[in-house]
């Protein structure tokens, strides 16, 4: 560690202050006669310097100190240990354990750290042995950002990805950009089978009672040129259309759309089946589900504004994302203001309304009384005391006119819905958006999702706010601007995900209906993979709703075929839960009921269980991949038998040792050791001059 002094004035000054020190200490001890010349002397000298340091502070000196650490270069292993590994045979993947063991072992000898990672981002990768090929699809983008993110700060500078290419979920890693060196080693098969398989399924998440909608199958073949087959749409079982499909090439892709009436409310699953040819390589490809919801209708949102403005588009554009939602705009400056409101909704929004000027003031009035949860976005044009007469979730003394530039921080302690504090960050490093100046108070009930942040200083003004507790659910945008955030949050991260997120989730919130039922049991999530547990969350209340336990509750599962499976269980305050294994694919619907408090309650839903063994649908190798992604990353592509050349390439492109220094600057009046030195001083001047009898 190297050491430096910095000096923020001229170093002349330090005469200066030998000079003080030294007059100081002489005019002291001059006429000390008690002393004799030698202990004069002494006490002069050490007085001299203490206050010669104590001057010395007064120029406000820096240390300087340069600390450099060196790290050793760092090599992970990077194994896709999903099931498609294995289908080369045990005794292979035993083979390559062997081998990485060994060229782990020979990297090490050379000075460098190897570490292992794998699919499995929760599982103790230290040895290679243990690593089990079980995963059930492969997201190699995903493991490859996984560790860059993790290794960020440290000397990665080799990767060594053993895969067979197969990448079934997630981007094509060659889409990535990574700051160490890829080396690739491919394992597998990469002849290409003589095969129908079922490519993708594309239809739409959700249609609407009575409506057709498409579902569009892709089908590609190997080796079956001038051969036909017939493709199969299926709903529980029934075959509800079939199409005949001939394939004109060796290698040949197909598309096919199956228009289907929407007949029967919730979620149902689709089957597209391809019946199998002779001498196919494997059938377990052959077939794809679609899970679709059909609903009977869209929440209507009527979006009533002042007069045209960006932001009036960056809602729109928010809110027609979602399926669920339809949008009605109306302008007062424009539209017939007779008409706003006269056809049924479900949300209303409400920009920089009412306003100063009394335009809208009737319209607002009345579609205010209809209650209907309402969205506030506020505005330079906004009449900000007809605004806190017309809601019960935040009063503002603001001042006509003004207005401060403030950005955004999210309130940690806000849990009415889920949001990615880490992401939220982002809100810091938007552009500022006018919110109204004045003093902020949020009624009793309300909720602070965003502070309002000025500069650097986080303030407890509410920017977004909401009431789920009064008797019209209201929540407030306490500025304008949105739109300038979806430009920066794009021009940063090339989506539009974050604000549109917590404007949809503000909104579902107002808008969600209450639930007062005394008996709560739904299912931990929409979906689960075959191989997880289902897994119900139970709740009882009494009549003034506090939650109580011991229940006996009766759960009955039925499939698509009508199979009933009931189960019976207690709940207790330690154990909330009921927890299901084993069940098949496919769409459930549940009933559950129990007596609360001597009163019979039921509560139904559904949920999907899925197969997500995405291994078994393709079986070919991608060494080109492997090898583009290795060539674009500045590494060599190698196959599983060919390591001792991997091992002889990483000996003779030893990387180098990573050198970090880091500068501290400190003042002379924070340390510690100076601080003990004038103690030092002053102690042993007091201990001389008491030994000698004096004060």
């Amino acid at each position: 560690m190297k050491s430096e002094f910095i000096f923020q004035s001229s170093p002349w000054f330090i005469l200066l202050c030998l000079l003080a020190g030294g007059i100081y200490a002489f005019v002291l001890y001059q006429n000390k006669k008690t002393f004799s010349p030698v202990q004069n002397r002494m006490l002069t000298i050490i007085r001299g310097l203490l206050v010669s340091l104590l001057a010395f502070l007064l120029i406000n000196p820096l240390l300087r100190n340069n600390k450099s650490t060196i790290e050793k270069p760092t090599v992970v292993l990077a194994v896709d240990n999903s099931s498609s590994m294995m289908h080369g045979g045990q005794a292979k993947l035993e083979a390559l354990k062997k081998n990485l063991q060994q060229l782990k072992e020979s990297i090490e000898a050379k000075g460098a750290s190897v570490e292992i990672q794998s699919l499995d981002e929760e599982a103790d990768n230290k040895n290679i042995s243990d690593i089990k090929f079980n995963k059930k699809r492969s997201d190699l983008s995903q493991m490859l950002a996984n560790i860059k993110s993790s290794y960020e700060g440290r000397n990665l500078t080799d990767l060594i990805l053993v895969s067979d290419g197969i990448a079934n979920e997630g981007i094509s890693p060659t889409y990535g950009k990574y700051n160490f060196n890829i080396h690739a080693v491919g394992l597998g098969d990469t002849t290409q089978k003589r095969d129908v398989k079922l490519n993708a399924i594309y239809a739409n998440r959700i249609a609407y009672l009575s409506n057709k909608f498409p579902i569009q199958a892709e089908v590609s073949s190997y080796g079956f040129q001038g051969k036909s087959t017939t493709v199969l749409l299926k709903q529980a079982g029934n075959v509800v259309d079939k199409q005949i499909v001939s394939f004109d090439k060796q290698d040949d892709l197909k598309q096919i759309t199956f228009y289907v009436t929407a007949q029967q409310k919730g979620m149902q699953r689709f089957t597209v089946e391809v019946v199998p040819l002779n001498a196919e390589f494997s059938t377990k490809n052959n077939a794809k589900d679609a899970y679709i919801d059909i609903v009977d209708g869209k929440e209507k949102v009527l979006l009533v504004a002042l007069a045209p403005h960006p932001d009036v588009k960056a809602l729109k554009s928010i809110i027609e994302k979602n399926d669920l939602y339809e949008l009605t705009i109306k302008i007062i400056q424009s539209d017939d203001l007779s008409q706003i409101g006269s056809q049924p909704f479900d949300v209303l929004i409400l920009h920089q309304l009412p306003d100063i000027y009394g335009m809208g003031g009737n319209v607002v009035s009345r579609l205010l009384a209809q209650a209907k949860p309402t969205l506030f976005v506020l505005g330079n044009q906004t009449n900000i005391t007809s605004f806190n007469g017309m809601q019960q979730t935040l009063s503002i003394a603001a001042q006509a006119g003004k207005a401060d530039k403030v950005t955004a921080k999210f309130n940690t302690n806000f849990n009415l819905f889920n949001l990615d504090g880490d992401k939220l960050s982002l809100l810091e490093r938007l552009p500022p958006i006018l919110a109204p100046f004045g003093d902020y108070k949020p009624t009793a009930g309300s909720e602070i999702i965003l502070y309002q942040r000025v500069g650097s200083l986080t303030t407890p003004k509410p920017l977004l706010i909401a009431n789920t507790t009064s008797a019209r659910k209201s929540a407030v945008l306490a500025g304008e601007g949105l739109w300038l955030w979806r430009l920066e949050e794009f021009s940063l991260t090339d989506k539009q995900e974050i604000i549109d997120e917590v404007v949809m989730k503000t909104l579902q919130l107002i808008s969600v209906k209450d639930d007062k039922r005394k008996l709560r049991v739904y299912p931990i999530s929409p979906d689960f993979s075959i191989d997880e547990k289902v897994i119900f969350e139970n709740e009882a209340y009494n009549d003034i709703y506090e939650r109580i336990y011991n229940q006996d509750i009766k759960l009955d599962i039925t499939d698509e075929k009508g199979k009933v499976r009931s189960f019976s269980y207690t709940t207790t305050k330690d154990n909330s839960r009921f927890e299901i294994t084993g069940l098949p694919e496919g769409v459930y619907r549940y009933k559950a009921s129990t007596q609360v408090l001597g009163k019979g309650e039921v509560v139904d839903g559904q949920f999907i269980v899925r197969n997500t063994d995405l291994e078994s649908l393709n079986t070919t190798a991608d060494f080109n991949m492997l090898r583009t992604l290795a060539t674009q990353n500045n590494g060599k592509f190698f196959v599983a038998n060919q390591l001792e050349k991997l091992k002889d390439f990483l000996s003779s492109n030893k990387a180098p040792d990573k050198v970090t220094s880091v500068e501290e600057m400190n003042e002379f009046i924070n340390l510690k050791w100076f601080f003990f030195l004038l103690l030092v001083l002053a102690t042993v001047e007091w201990g001389i001059r008491k030994y000698l009898g004096s004060y």
